[in-house]
């Protein structure tokens, strides 16, 4: 059986990572110099396929360090924690040979059946022997506030769809498959930013006679999934008839938030009358206001309204159907979203060290101490270095307070 295209091309030196030289430089760093860091753990975060445990596996490669690596999500609690990772942070391996150890998907911790995990890695961090490596999709919960005082965060970037599609092509090109140029890029760009999922959605896609054609990527579940929004947005957008209109989302895997969001983003480029434009958000304004009755009342009946305003409303907004054929596209606002929570949680981070250290609450100091804090690292040096060391402050938030 062949094996899986992301562990054979999973990088062998962080020179191979695409899009990640400042997270690789930090991760770099804290292991070449680990015995003069006062930190002895990093977590690198950032979103689903970006490279955070590809980056582990290729420095313990390239310094020949003997990885121990651990599924947080799978090894939970104190008990469990101790024994396999307490042991591995103070003993050499059998060969004398230095050690590098991976906890990942960290953020996996949580519920009460995992009571005492997040104490136990801290303290496990403050006694290793050897540098600690830990990766999370979104680390910023308030659960894992003591644990991001012990060590450095590292943020690596989404993956944009041109770095993927680069890879891509350096799989087919070495296994010897022949594609459709628009058909990588619709595989490169539909994983959002997951390099793993778009790996492997190729692996499955490569035919017996190592081919990839647009027939192909039509099978795949996602795929017709996407297909189902389109045929849904074509009942809505091509007819003026609510009849038909009113139906369209009946059958469609996915939720009227999903449903709201993808209409949001295709109505301007379906509708170009402003008049049409008019009153299609406002049909869709006023399914925003009974959604809202319903999270506030919870008065389900609410849904028809909502739905006979997305589909029958949007419908029968413009005066006549547009013939020319729009390519559908979902949705940026959920990436939008992700990236606006990640700066604000920088934010939150730096406020919680200031907070601990000047006994205010971090809400108080996010309003009245952290625009000072700001001000005197963007115009006293001396001052900016001295509380960054008082706070605790790593590289990437002593630069997030100098923009």
């Amino acid at each position: 059986m062949e094996a899986p295209w992301v562990k054979k091309y999973q990088p062998n030196s962080t020179k191979e990572l695409v899009d990640q030289d400042s997270a690789v430089k930090q991760a770099l760093d804290f292991v070449r110099n680990f015995k003069k860091q006062r930190k002895k753990a990093i977590l690198l975060y950032g979103a689903p396929g970006c490279g955070k445990t590809s980056l582990v596996h290729a420095i313990a490669n390239e310094f020949n360090l003997e990885l121990i690596e651990v599924n947080a999500s799978d090894t939970r609690n104190k008990d469990a924690i101790h024994e396999i990772i307490g042991n591995a942070s103070k003993q050499m391996s059998l060969f004398m040979q230095e050690k590098l150890i991976l906890l990942d998907e960290v953020d996996g911790v949580s519920g009460n059946s995992d009571r005492g995990g997040i104490p136990a890695i801290a303290s496990i961090i403050e006694s290793t022997r050897f540098p600690i490596i830990m990766t999370a999709n979104d680390p910023f919960h308030k659960k894992f506030s003591s644990l991001r005082k012990k060590v450095t965060m590292v943020q690596l970037e989404p993956m944009i769809y041109t770095a993927s599609l680069k890879v891509l092509e350096s799989i087919c090109k070495k296994e010897g498959v022949e594609y459709e140029e628009n058909v990588l890029k619709a595989l490169a760009r539909r994983s959002g930013g997951d390099l793993r999922a778009a790996i492997n959605d190729l692996q499955t896609l490569v035919t017996k006679d190592k081919k990839i054609l647009k027939a192909d990527l039509d099978e795949l579940s996602q795929r017709e999934q996407i297909e189902s929004i389109n045929n849904a947005l074509l009942k809505v957008f091509k007819t003026t008839d609510p009849n038909l209109a009113i139906h369209a989302f009946d059958n469609v895997n996915e939720d009227l938030d999903k449903c709201f969001m993808w209409l949001d983003e295709n109505i301007p480029k379906e509708y170009k009358k402003p008049e049409d434009l008019e009153r299609a958000y406002n049909f869709m304004s006023l399914a925003d206001v009974y959604s809202r009755r319903i999270r506030r009342w919870q008065h389900w009946r609410f849904m028809v309204y909502i739905n006979a305003f997305l589909s029958a409303g949007i419908a029968v907004s413009k005066d006549e159907k547009y013939k020319k054929m729009v390519s559908y596209q979902q949705s940026q606002r959920p990436l939008k979203i992700w990236l606006a929570n990640q700066k604000y949680n920088k934010r939150k981070a730096i406020a919680e060290k200031i907070a601990s250290h000047t006994h205010s609450s971090t809400k108080l100091t996010i309003k009245n101490t952290l625009p000072y804090i700001k001000h005197i690292f963007k115009h006293d040096k001396a001052a900016a270095e001295s509380m960054a060391e008082q706070f605790e402050l790593d590289k990437d938030e002593i630069s997030w307070l100098t923009r």
